[in-house]
């Protein structure tokens, strides 16, 4: 069912992208085009320049492919207009409350509350002029305030899944965009094959069974992107600066002070990156942001001096390091065993699964694909362990490195070899 095109945008990813009215009107608030002033890829440009894109090209091209699958969709299900357009309008405010350096400042709020991107772009759609806009276009700003992080429980679970998951328009989107503005080839994937191949089996997404080869292909995808991009030595150096630096100067700058969401929407990454170097040198803490902030700037970067791959059978060691109370543990034993500052030792985990999660925010164990038989679809629940890569790399990637700064390097490096080498 083809909704009524108002403009359109030229995409180097998706080609053309068509925009409704109520579309239009978003994508032209201040709350969207704000999202063109955050990285979509926080400091991985350092590492490859070409990685400029933003969160905005992001949600719009998520929300073209919500539309695919909708329209995908809509004959099974007989989907009318009114719920294609609110999936499309689901999927281009599900980033909206996105910090500065995207997810670098959730590491940031994550120490300090339990509060996340998803929370503050449902504010967003709650509290500001995007429910006025909703409203006046005949849209529930509290539908979809929950369907635009996929928590809609009054829809049936496969609208959740569209928005968030394995199969979602979110992951089918920045897997090709992340893979073209880097450079990275591993994250090139047959979207097409996905969208035309999803079915409804129980109210969740399914997949044709002769599709599985390229679901299973995309998983693979997120793992390569992960460790080519998303936790790349380098690029976790300079965001480990971004980190600290924010960390260090939240107190006088608020930075996690999510209370006043006016303030909160002007945090962008260039501002936020300009008050932390203008920080005035008047403590030890602030005196360190400044300096993490302008060797950021200036691509002066914290060197790996220890990296180490935890055994997958080693379980218990992973969620211990996960846990950034643990982590804190060891780089200050790091620093008493070499008298180095503590705020120059960062020990670095992924706390991203290498799988996604289900919108439901638990771990994927299984996929569900549809056979033809006859008249009839037959159903099938297959356990991730049943597609053996991706059974592999379920979990974690148990990666432990330790950062320091270059004048360090030689103490630390003996310190950490010694105490985490075993």
């Amino acid at each position: 069912m083809k909704l009524k095109s108002v403009g359109e945008i030229r995409d180097p990813v998706l080609g053309y992208v068509k925009m409704t009215e109520v579309e239009r009107e978003l994508i032209d608030s201040p709350f969207v085009q704000r999202l063109r002033r955050v990285h979509q890829l926080a400091g991985s440009y350092l590492v490859y320049p070409g990685a400029v894109h933003t969160r905005f090209e992001h949600v719009i091209g998520t929300m073209h492919v919500a539309g695919q699958i909708a329209d995908s969709l809509s004959d099974e299900l007989e989907l009318d207009e009114d719920e294609i357009q609110e999936i499309r309008l689901a999927a281009l405010l599900h980033d909206v409350g996105h910090g500065p350096f995207s997810h670098t400042y959730e590491e940031v709020l994550a120490e300090v509350g339990d509060v996340t991107h998803e929370d503050i772009s449902q504010r967003i759609v709650a509290e500001t002029a995007v429910k006025d806009i909703l409203t006046r276009n005949g849209h529930s700003p509290r539908k979809l305030r929950a369907m635009c992080v996929g928590r809609e429980n009054a829809s049936p679970p496969f609208v959740n899944e569209i928005i968030s998951g394995g199969l979602s328009a979110d992951i089918m989107d920045y897997l090709p965009r992340d893979s073209y503005f880097t450079g990275v080839e591993y994250g090139i994937v047959d979207v097409q094959r996905i969208v035309d191949s999803l079915h409804i089996a129980g109210g969740h997404l399914a997949l044709d069974d002769t599709a599985a080869h390229a679901f299973e292909a995309l998983l693979l995808a997120r793992y390569q992107m992960f460790k080519a991009v998303y936790f790349h030595r380098t690029v976790r150096a300079a965001e480990l600066m971004l980190v600290h630096s924010m960390q260090l100067a939240d107190e006088v700058l608020g930075l996690t002070d999510l209370d006043d969401l006016e303030s909160y929407l002007e945090l962008t990454d260039e501002i936020v990156l300009q008050r932390l170097i203008a920080l005035k040198a008047t403590t030890r803490k602030l005196r360190k942001a400044r300096d993490l902030a302008l060797n950021f700037r200036n691509r002066r970067l914290v060197k790996c001096v220890f990296e180490n791959l935890v055994q997958r059978e080693n379980r218990s060691l992973s969620q211990l390091l996960a846990n950034s109370r643990v982590r804190r543990q060891v780089a200050k034993q790091l620093a008493d065993s070499t008298g180095v500052d503590l705020m120059s030792i960062y020990v670095d985990v992924p706390t991203t699964p290498s799988v996604p999660n289900t919108y439901t925010k638990e771990p994927p164990t299984s996929v569900r694909l549809l056979k033809p038989g006859g008249s009839k679809w037959s159903e099938k629940i297959v356990p991730l362990s049943e597609l053996p890569l991706v059974g592999s790399i379920a979990g974690f990637m148990n990666m432990l490195r330790v950062y320091t700064d270059e004048d360090e390097r030689p103490r630390v490096q003996a310190a950490a070899a010694s105490l985490l080498e075993d």
